[in-house]
């Protein structure tokens, strides 16, 4: 059973929501402020987070951007304001969709069920090997190939490009990936994303001029196409 963390301070919106997704069969925990929800999501381990933009105590970007050091978590934002800033915001800091209030209950649980299967084909044990076409990474012995031949890659390399595999066919912001593979502890701007991407596609791409693994998505961040 798939179990779901509801953030939201407006008491009837958060329990409105919970008895809809448990009567749709999901496990289902609650939290009314910022504090309250980050200390659930750490403890609880939920699949899937419908967060509120508007919290007292901790903001919900703050928010989501905590939650984001920790665990790579499906993110959908449930917010009173549609300005296309705070949408663009959000999905900057890693959220996975975005409903505005007010809204459907029908319309909630189908982005829910959709949120959870787009993430289905992405889990993969932690030292299964990842296979995408003729590119093979093996978590367990740090190694890459491609065509073949293996490459020598540094664990920064590496990380970030497991961290794109994991998450193919999702484009990833340079913010979300500077979290996952850097963490927080570490000062560095979006631009190390930036280089570490080109130094990965001078080892890996056929043709770095005209990438055809890692792909640019212009304004957003990366995606693996494969």
């Amino acid at each position: 059973m798939d179990t779901i963390l509801i953030i939201e301070d407006d008491r009837s919106i958060a329990d409105s929501v919970a008895y809809t997704l448990k009567q749709e069969g999901f496990g289902v925990t609650v939290a009314y402020d910022g504090q309250s929800g980050l200390d659930r999501f750490l403890a609880d381990t939920p699949d899937l987070v419908v967060l509120d933009l508007m919290l007292p105590g901790l903001h919900g970007f703050d928010l989501l951007r905590a939650m984001r050091r920790h665990r790579n978590v499906p993110v959908i934002m449930l917010t009173a304001r549609a300005e296309e800033s705070d949408r663009v915001s959000g999905i900057e800091l890693g959220a996975d969709d975005y409903v505005v209030k007010p809204f459907s209950m029908r319309e909630l649980v189908a982005r829910v069920r959709m949120v959870l299967r787009r993430g289905r084909p992405e889990e993969v044990a932690a030292d299964e090997v990842l296979t995408l076409g003729d590119l093979l990474i093996d978590p367990s012995r740090h190694a890459v190939t491609i065509r073949g031949e293996e490459v020598s890659l540094t664990p920064k390399e590496f990380g970030l490009l497991e961290h794109l595999a994991r998450n193919r066919g999702r484009v990833l912001t340079r913010a979300a990936i500077l979290d996952h593979v850097w963490g927080s502890d570490e000062f560095l701007d979006e631009h190390t994303v930036d280089v570490h991407i080109r130094w990965l596609r001078q080892k890996i791409e056929q043709d770095p001029g005209s990438p055809e693994i890692i792909l640019t998505v212009r304004g957003v961040g990366y995606k693996l196409a494969r």
